[in-house]
């Protein structure tokens, strides 16, 4: 299975166990670009749950110790072949994609930043809890089939299911979820 997806549109496909591997692959790549800036290079997203479907676009998140870092990045990742797009609707994140069909999507966040910590939290608990993610799996492929041609509604529609989610993972690790001050289920990664 390859990766790539049109922009704005939605389809999810079987989890692919190349997934891990394209995007260490990916990740070596990144860490040559984006050299001592990166603090850490992790994938995030449904194509980094096994057995979770999604769309073909593996999402990566870099952790920069300050978004000033940013600047100077931008073109070594445009010779990479990274579009930038700014914060593309989400303040704190500064986002890049690849490819066309967009195979990568490159979000760069300060690694205090609740979108860091957020994105993990949910990756994390969708893979220690292979019963959520199989529920997330359901409730996605009714919004891929509702909204294949508006990317836009599919994303804001996961966002209550995926705060719920989230809820149940802080709660799991010692706390109460504490929501980030944007809605990360807009525009974010998961």
């Amino acid at each position: 299975m390859s990766l790539g997806l049109p922009k704005g549109t939605v389809t999810l496909v079987d989890y692919d166990p190349e997934w891990p591997r394209l995007f260490e692959a990916e990740r070596a790549r990144l860490d040559a670009v984006l050299g001592p800036a990166a603090i850490a290079i992790e994938h995030i997203g449904s194509t980094a749950v096994p057995g979770l479907p999604a769309k073909p676009v593996l999402d990566i998140a870099a952790a920069l110790g300050s978004l000033s870092a940013v600047g100077p990045l931008v073109a070594p990742l445009a010779e990479a072949g990274y579009r930038y797009l700014g914060e593309y609707g989400l303040p704190g994140r500064h986002f890049f994609d690849l490819g066309d069909p967009v195979t990568h999507h490159l979000h760069l966040v300060e690694v205090t930043s609740d979108h860091w910590r957020v994105w993990r939290l949910f990756r994390d608990y969708l893979r220690r809890h292979p019963d959520e993610a199989r529920e997330y799996a359901v409730f996605k492929r009714g919004l891929a089939a509702k909204y294949a041609a508006d990317r836009e509604a599919y994303t804001r529609s996961k966002t209550d299911f995926v705060n719920g989610i989230l809820a149940k993972a802080g709660r799991e690790n010692g706390g109460p979820y504490r929501p980030p001050s944007t809605r990360l289920g807009e525009k974010g990664a998961v």
